[in-house]
């Protein structure tokens, strides 16, 4: 018989369960980010097909991002419901019903609907995955699992982005559609094998808070943090060909769009080994902040090989900053507290992802000089710097 998931009750699991669960973890990991990755190479065939205006192909991409802040709080009720492994299973077949669903929408409406509900089910599986750590891992162990899960995030961007065109589509006779379905219908393998660890199979013995707690100072201050990496990694990926094309150096895209997706995964494969040495640790956090500030400065200041080598300088620390901020809050809170706090991490986080980049977007028009753009980032970034400082993460 299962050990119900409620803290108080269970045990960790023994330590020959860490594999087949870090495979789980990883494999969770990658759905975060692959349904959303894929839109920008399939966009072009998606929007002749369809007929879409340059705003609605680019709400492909973006309004998922949008979700990923909307549907963090029905993530959050998920898991005080019925827990994180039952939310994640179920945001995981959500996830597959909306990206699924865009391969075969009909028109453009059904489109942007299937892609919200995708959207809507990713951003419940993000507070579900940190909510779900310490209920499958050994306290000691709960760094690698959130570095195991986001170095899958991380992949899946670079999978996504990197192999839909060159690999899978011309697998499929250079069918967009097609190429959607086999994207999406794996995840309900992972999803029916989230159900094999001997755990967390029961309901919580007790309900718990869901909404975010905003006396807690954690709340804000690490999704304030969150909104920082986000939205210079989000951001600056948006605009490089138009910064690129400004300074008349747009058939360099190709390669540094490819650096700057490839240095999160070069990120990602740095914590698995560091986690457990970085995770919890101010200076840490400081150093990725202010050298991703250096970064993208060196984006806007340099040209040539230079300025991308600064971008993707400035991605690779991001990418470290995000996965040591996700990481935090199994080892702050109780495991109670966990999938609440993580939420309203992505709330924030993400709401400044999308705004941030936006007004960017908004003062760039304005001026004509897209370089403003990546100056808003920035500029949040450093007002978010002396926080950083005074954060306090001793565990409550």
């Amino acid at each position: 018989m299962s050990l119900p998931e409620h803290p108080a009750t269970s045990t960790p699991p023994p330590a020959a369960n860490l594999l087949p669960v870090a495979v789980l973890l990883w494999l969770a990991g990658v759905y975060l980010r692959i349904p959303i990755l894929v839109a920008p190479p399939l966009a072009p065939f998606i929007g002749d097909e369809l007929a879409l205006s340059q705003t609605l192909t680019g709400a492909l991409t973006t309004l998922p991002i949008l979700m990923l802040a909307i549907g963090a709080m029905p993530g959050s009720l998920s898991i005080s419901r019925i827990g994180p492994r039952n939310t994640l299973a179920l945001a995981m077949a959500i996830m597959v019903i909306g990206s699924a669903g865009r391969g075969l929408a009909p028109d453009t409406l059904t489109l942007m609907l299937t892609s919200t509900v995708m959207g809507l089910g990713i951003a419940m599986m993000q507070p579900a995955l940190p909510a779900l750590l310490p209920r499958w891992l050994e306290p000691k162990h709960l760094a690698f699992g959130s570095a195991i899960y986001m170095n899958g995030m991380l992949m899946g961007e670079f999978i996504g982005a990197g192999i839909t065109l060159p690999v899978l589509m011309p697998l499929l006779e250079n069918s967009w559609r097609a190429t959607m379905l086999a994207w999406s219908l794996p995840a309900l393998l992972i999803t029916a094998a989230l159900f094999l660890p001997k755990r967390d199979l029961a309901r919580p013995a007790h309900k718990v808070a869901w909404l975010p707690d905003w006396k807690n100072p954690l709340t804000l201050r690490l999704g304030l943090l969150l909104g920082a990496s986000a939205s210079l990694f989000f951001g600056v990926n948006a605009y490089m060909g138009a910064l690129l094309e400004q300074r008349g150096e747009f058939e360099n895209l190709s390669e540094a769009l490819f650096w700057f997706n490839f240095a999160q995964v070069i990120a990602s494969l740095l914590m698995l080994k560091m986690a457990r040495h970085w995770v919890g640790r101010k200076a840490p956090l400081v150093t990725m902040l202010a050298c991703g500030l250096l970064g993208a400065s060196g984006a806007l200041l340099f040209t040539g090989w230079w300025a991308i080598a600064s971008a993707t300088f400035m991605s690779f620390t991001v990418g470290v900053l995000l996965i040591m901020t996700v990481a935090l809050p199994p080892l702050l809170v109780p495991a109670s507290e966990t999938g609440r706090l993580s939420a309203g991490n992505f709330l924030v986080g993400y709401t400044i992802a999308f705004v941030i980049p936006m007004l960017g977007g908004l003062l760039s028009d304005w001026t004509g000089d897209i370089r403003h753009a990546i100056a808003v980032m920035i500029a949040y970034g450093i007002l978010v710097l002396p926080l950083a400082i005074k954060l306090n993460l001793q565990r409550q």
